[in-house]
């Protein structure tokens, strides 16, 4: 088996410098992420890297001692230079070997895993939602829009000393290894992810590519860093040429062109279809009831043949028989339409308004009719 790799990044649409920084040197492959004033972040991904990948090429210590010493080398930096007082970084590294990565992981950078069709994520983000999460304080799905979302409690560099997140990975022909940071997970679903992958298989680096423009396409909010590994049959040194060295016997065959021709145009149309209705899917946001409470869903509000187009994105927890006394929201039995999720959250917000404006009236009046009758 052979890795072939292909990388993209990009400042996005809101920050004017990108602290992003990446190594692509077979067999390391490795993202950070940097954080802190001015251009400190920028200065902490560089250098992390730069002492990971000097280490590597030395080749005498192990990718966890070289993430440590990276957390070594850029806290020093951090106190000799006021400027770069409480700079860090994230670090998701990979180093590759005949059947296998060895994953290396700090902050909330992530590698995932497509194999199968399925995609896993592999590290675990190290923020405070996350933790919470673990804790039973809140779900998944709070996590995904709670305001601290990005409050990293373990990073590089930020501690004279750091605990790393270290796993091996058993690779397999087909494999496909997306180690990406922040910029590019916050924006873009975990399903989308898996599409672009499996739609760009076989071209790692058009699917890096992919996916940095889908993360701008849904608002660019951070940089943006995707490396995409593909796992490959044949030697890692000889490659395509021992293959075509080697030949094949089917020419000696007739082989039914006309009809493979139509089936994989069938199949490309097919999956063509499938992206643009997934894509339009995505950019449909509604709101309806699940379990008796105003839920905001993702997709439209049907269920053709008994597949349902929609997910639901957010449960408000307010009570569905409380709103429906307002004329504003009735229909949400069959789902209210926007043309964007922040759209649908406004009208969330003016519900909640609305009852606590009805509540605080029918205790004036309580309390009004209350008045009257002790008067008596």
């Amino acid at each position: 088996m052979r890795i072939v790799a292909g990388v993209a990044t990009d400042t996005g649409r809101v920050r004017d410098h990108n602290e992003d920084a990446y190594i692509v040197e077979p067999p390391l492959y490795a993202i950070a992420d940097g954080m802190g004033g001015a251009n400190a972040g920028e200065v902490a991904s560089q250098l992390a890297l730069e002492t990971i990948g000097d280490m590597q090429r030395a080749g005498e210590t192990t990718l966890d001692d070289e993430v440590r010493e990276a957390n070594r080398v850029v806290f020093a930096r951090s106190g000799e230079d006021a400027k770069f007082a409480g700079m860090g970084t994230t670090v998701t590294a990979a180093l590759a070997s005949a059947n296998a990565l060895h994953l290396v992981h700090v902050g909330d950078s992530r590698a995932y895993l497509l194999r199968a069709g399925s995609l896993r994520q592999l590290t675990r983000d190290h923020t405070l939602v996350d933790r919470m999460v673990e804790a039973g304080e809140i779900s998944r799905d709070e996590a995904d829009v709670h305001p601290h979302r990005n409050v990293l409690i373990r990073a590089l560099g930020t501690e004279p000393k750091v605990d790393v997140e270290a796993l091996d990975l058993g690779l397999l022909e087909g494999d496909q290894v997306l180690i990406c940071s922040d910029g590019l997970h916050d924006m873009v679903t975990e399903e989308q992810i898996g599409a672009i992958l499996d739609i760009a298989r076989g071209a790692p680096q058009d699917a890096a590519d992919r996916l940095v423009r889908a993360a701008n396409r849904a608002g660019g909010i951070d940089n943006i860093t995707a490396i995409v590994l593909e796992i490959e049959p044949g030697d890692p040194d000889a490659g395509t040429v021992a293959e075509a060295q080697t030949g094949s016997p089917a020419s000696e065959r007739r082989v039914p062109w006309r009809a493979i021709t139509v089936v994989l145009t069938t199949i490309v149309l097919l999956l063509v279809a499938y992206t643009v209705f997934r894509s339009y899917l995505d950019r449909q946001w509604y709101l309806g009831v699940s379990d008796g409470h105003v839920a905001l869903y993702q997709g439209i509000p049907a269920a053709p043949f008994g597949i349902h187009l929609s997910r639901v994105d957010l449960d408000t927890g307010i009570d569905v028989t409380a709103v429906a006394k307002f004329p504003s929201y009735q229909g949400l039995d069959q789902g209210i339409t926007y043309t964007s999720r922040e759209s649908a959250l406004q009208t969330v917000a003016q519900m909640q308004a609305d009852l606590r404006t009805a509540q605080q009236q029918q205790q004036h009046h309580h309390n009004k009719n209350g008045a009257g009758g002790g008067g008596g």
